[in-house]
């Protein structure tokens, strides 16, 4: 199989609406792997990657935007197009699959623009209206109708209405989340489409619903979407043992999510299925029948570097970029052993509270020296009808020890940021 490079270089909720896999555990066992192959697929100039790197196309005055400074300064890394990266290397690995195998040719995207529009990111996929995905409180919203793409799958519906019929799409995505290790806000995937012959397919016409379905054609879609994604588990981690479990997209029927078993542990590493009909239909091709799947390229990434801590893919420290090469997989070692500090803050909550805008607001003043903030306790008064929330912040710095004065100086922000932006009784 050939892939085409259509477009080579971009600037870089809910499972009920995302591919995303949950957090990732850690091992202690090295991996090596090879991979070949990049700078023959991909061979984007580096000044590509600034394409998008503009912070004030996210900033704005419109009432609905909710992008801090510190994500708009994320966009345009290009991270997944770095071939000396660890998200690099792991999507060169998964594109070097997808070039060996027969009879299809897959053209690649990584260059779309990472504003969406909420048609592309929610309506052309089915998620309806109500879906929690769409709170501003998990979304960063540039206006009423554009926002930073919270999935890959943003521009399924853009690239089969443009006639493709496979293809890979990798890039950046953002979401509000919680802050730990395995957690951040910008992160990568890469999504895969494949759409079958018209004439693979002729016993499907005008089958539609349930009768679609358990229609033979529908299992053979299904199982050569298995087939596929069990060879590319194999071409990652080597030979190992797989299960499948039925999961729920609202842009996929069936659906499914696939584990490995990898150093002893089960591990969920991506969702599947068959491409809705009325995904087609909205991409004006409900005349084929075809497959899609996503994935976390971090997640892959943590498992098989053995990297602890997602922030460090952001980093400019040498100490970490200089134990990478294009074409090997090998396992982190750590530089960093420098000390958290721990600071807990208690406040009295008002209606409303959201606990992502605290997060969002922590992380603006503190960055990424911000490890983990956790709720460590809760109670609720019942003469005053208020509850009050507790979380604990861990502060450290992956490239220096960090002093209590300066931390408490951050922590005195948060604590007057939070009472003037949130409205909570800080106690």
């Amino acid at each position: 199989m050939k892939i085409s490079t259509a477009i080579l270089s971009i600037t870089s909720l809910s499972p009920a609406h995302s591919w995303t896999a949950p957090a990732i555990p850690r091992f202690t066992s090295r991996t090596k792997v090879s991979t070949t192959g990049f700078t023959q697929l991909h061979s984007a100039p580096p000044s590509s990657s600034t394409k998008y790197a503009d912070p004030s196309r996210y900033l704005s005055d419109h009432p609905n935007n909710n992008v801090p400074p510190h994500i708009a300064a994320l966009v345009g890394k290009g991270l997944h197009t770095r071939p000396n990266h660890p998200i690099g290397i792991i999507r060169a690995k998964i594109q070097e699959y997808f070039s060996s195998l027969p009879h299809q040719d897959f053209t690649i995207y990584d260059a779309e623009d990472p504003i969406v529009t909420t048609t592309q990111c929610f309506d052309d996929l089915r998620i309806p209206p109500d879906h929690p995905g769409r709170s501003p409180s998990d979304t960063y919203y540039i206006t009423d109708t554009t926002l930073l793409r919270t999935h890959t799958s943003a521009h399924q519906s853009e690239h089969l209405r443009s006639g493709a019929d496979a293809f890979l799409c990798a890039g950046d995505v953002y979401r509000r989340d919680e802050i730990d290790a395995s957690h951040y806000p910008a992160f990568h995937q890469l999504e895969g489409v494949r759409l079958f012959p018209v004439e693979e397919m002729k016993g499907a016409e005008g089958k539609e619903g349930q009768e679609w379905l358990e229609s033979e054609e529908c299992k053979v879609i299904a199982e050569d979407l298995k087939a596929t994604l069990e060879g590319l588990m194999d071409h990652l981690f080597g030979e190992t043992e797989k299960r499948w479990n039925e999961d729920y997209f609202p842009f996929t029927s069936p659906s499914y999510e696939l584990e490995i078993k990898y150093q002893g542990e089960w591990l969920e590493v991506l969702g599947c299925g068959v491409v809705h009909e009325e995904v087609l239909q909205t991409s004006d091709r409900a005349d084929r029948r075809g497959w899609a799947f996503g994935l976390g390229l971090e997640r892959l990434a943590m498992i098989l570097f053995e990297i602890p801590d997602i922030r460090l893919f952001w980093t400019e420290d040498q100490r970490f970029h200089s134990q990478f090469a294009s074409g090997e997989i090998v396992k982190f070692e750590s530089y960093s052993k420098y000390p958290p500090v721990y600071k807990d803050i208690a406040f009295w909550i008002p209606e409303g509270f959201v606990e992502n805008d605290f997060f969002e607001l922590a992380r603006g003043i503190a960055g990424d020296i911000v490890e983990k903030m956790e709720l460590i306790d809760e109670f609720t008064n019942p003469k005053k009808g208020k509850t009050s929330k507790c979380y604990r912040i861990t502060y450290r710095s992956m490239d220096r020890s960090l002093t209590n004065e300066e931390i408490d100086a951050l922590q005195m922000q948060v604590r007057e940021k939070v009472a003037e932006d949130l409205g909570v009784e800080v106690r």
